[in-house]
């Protein structure tokens, strides 16, 4: 059940579900903002605990409203795309069937004629797969060798805000598409953070000490992982 408050002229989304704590989120790009709250709290409590944090809530909107919106691509000629942290002038032709080659600095995609950009983003997101599920076997078998854990599994999804995630009672991990798209040791960090958490769920203070003694230089590659390509 959604309810909606007003705080200082924001409206302010309020979901309730079986959870013992509050929480508040500001969404880009326009900065709307939700909160979880408790099933049976009560409104007046939600409006103060959303006041007390209200000067945090302006903060995150004015950063989000004021950045620049990434445009979507549209993988029309011209555009610039990204396959192992380097620098592609994409080209869009049409022809006779589907397929992506790489020439020089470009990406070059072919799609039958008349491909609508969902089509075309699909070809790209699936050649973009092929690569980084043929590269991670390796890659993989590296990191596992010096973390001393291996997963039962291991699959690729495209994800919004996880470069990776773990299970660590089925030993299961996944790994995001995106990863494609940045150096490789980037895929090495996500890889060895993953494995880590087979040793320890949180990112704590242990979690962190495995990460110092098993990837030193972690911490660079996760500020070069979330810069903007």
């Amino acid at each position: 059940m959604e309810e909606k408050i007003v705080i200082d002229n924001i409206v302010i989304d309020v979901e309730r579900k079986s959870i013992k704590n509050m929480y508040i989120r500001v969404y880009p790009p326009d900065g709307k903002v939700k909160m979880t709250v408790p099933k049976h709290c009560r409104i007046d409590n939600v409006k103060m605990f959303a006041c007390s944090r209200i000067s945090w809530i302006n903060k995150q909107r004015a950063i989000m409203i004021s950045s620049p919106i990434k445009a979507e691509p549209q993988y029309v000629s011209g555009e610039f795309h990204y396959l192992w942290g380097k620098k592609y002038i994409f080209e869009h032709i049409e022809g006779i069937s589907n397929r992506v080659d790489i020439e020089a600095d470009r990406i070059i995609l072919q799609t039958k004629n008349g491909a609508s950009r969902e089509e075309r983003e699909r070809i790209m997101n699936q050649w973009y797969r092929q690569l980084l599920k043929a590269a991670i076997p390796d890659a993989l078998g590296e990191c596992a060798k010096i973390v001393g854990r291996s997963p039962k599994e291991w699959y690729v999804k495209n994800m919004r805000t996880r470069w990776g995630t773990c299970n660590p009672s089925k030993k299961r991990i996944w790994l995001n598409l995106q990863l494609v798209k940045k150096k490789p040791e980037c895929l090495d960090y996500v890889i060895t953070h993953e494995l880590v958490h087979l040793y320890v769920r949180k990112h704590d203070d242990k979690f962190k000490a495995y990460m110092d003694r098993f990837y030193p230089d972690w911490r660079r590659v996760k500020k070069l992982l979330n810069e903007e390509l």
